[in-house]
């Protein structure tokens, strides 16, 4: 009986299938999407969590609040009254309390808080066109620079040139012949910033171009557009995501340094660089004019580098394994 009974429970270890070639061919395993995977290594440092609240409360004070009321640098200098007040007293001389005069008024009367708004503004729009044209054309030619030796020669040749060239002289030149406008500083920031980007991707593909599986590609008679599609980009996602942490803050730095020193965006244009250089000179007597233009510039910068950093700290795939 007792042998029974274990030979009965052996049999319940085991069951009959069927031959089906198609079922057996068939492999399960767990869904995996590398973007879900690096969001949730990037979300898991809290850090990152409040960077972002931080963040998109500038971009709503920045996108919103020149909508709602836009700035005029001049709508009260004609008052020599409303010139150089704290917060308090420009509260006091406007009829109370106004978000508008939170920080006080400027040297011709203008609101500190309308216009760092305005700027943080332009400054975002002008990095965020800037990279998407650099990083766009940059990424392209540096990836046929890096597969064709003809181009390479060609390339090398127009990169040792411009590279020679101190980009603020560049910058500072080219604004002077074309205009100090926002499209014609897009476009100085633009007619070269391409070339670093595109030489450095060159290096990038010349490292992984000749790898097995992109030979094997090659000898298939695979063409070049697809081979960098498929073979060489997929692989450079994070080296992608570093170089853009990098290009955002640098252009907003580029801009407030070009508008401090006079060579930047013209007059019309809210810009922190300007809003810096003239609070610079009465810094130690009118100090709200000088410390939150420098803050919110030094605040965008670093939360876009730092998040940008740790974005490109979880794409990468050696965090994934």
């Amino acid at each position: 009986m007792a042998e029974q009974t274990v030979k009965k429970n052996q049999d319940n270890l085991f069951r009959f299938i069927d031959k089906d070639t198609i079922q057996s061919e068939k492999i399960t395993a767990p869904r995996y999407s590398y973007w879900a995977s690096v969001f949730r290594v990037f979300f898991r440092k809290k850090i990152n969590i409040v960077l972002i609240c931080v963040f998109l409360l500038l971009l709503l004070g920045a996108f919103i609040v020149p909508a709602i009321e836009p700035y005029n640098a001049y709508e009260n200098i004609r008052d020599a009254k409303t010139f150089n007040l704290n917060p308090k007293a420009a509260m006091d001389y406007f009829n109370g309390f106004s978000i508008k005069w939170l920080l006080g008024s400027g040297p011709m009367g203008n609101s500190i808080f309308l216009g760092i708004m305005a700027s943080a503004r332009t400054s975002l729009v002008l990095a965020v066109i800037c990279a998407a044209i650099n990083m766009t054309v940059g990424i392209i030619i540096g990836a046929v620079w890096g597969y064709s030796k003809r181009f390479d020669q060609v390339m090398l040749v127009i990169y040792n040139i411009i590279a020679n060239v101190p980009d603020i002289l560049m910058l500072a030149v080219l604004v002077y012949v074309i205009g100090s406008g926002f499209w014609s500083f897009v476009f100085a920031l633009t007619i070269t910033g391409w070339l670093g980007i595109a030489y450095f991707f060159r290096t990038q593909v010349l490292i992984i171009r000749d790898r097995e599986y992109s030979l094997a590609s090659r000898c298939l008679g695979t063409p070049i557009p697809r081979m960098i599609s498929r073979n060489i980009l997929p692989f450079l996602t994070s080296v992608i995501v570093t170089l853009l942490a990098t290009q955002l803050p640098g252009y907003i730095s580029s801009e407030v340094f070009l508008s401090y020193i006079g060579v930047g965006l013209s007059a019309e244009v809210p810009s922190l660089g300007r809003m810096i250089q003239e609070g610079q000179s009465a810094f130690l007597v009118y100090p709200w004019e000088f410390w939150p233009p420098v803050a919110i510039a030094a605040a965008i910068t670093i939360i876009l580098y730092v998040l940008g950093q740790n974005l490109a700290d979880a794409s990468d795939p050696r965090t994934h394994m």
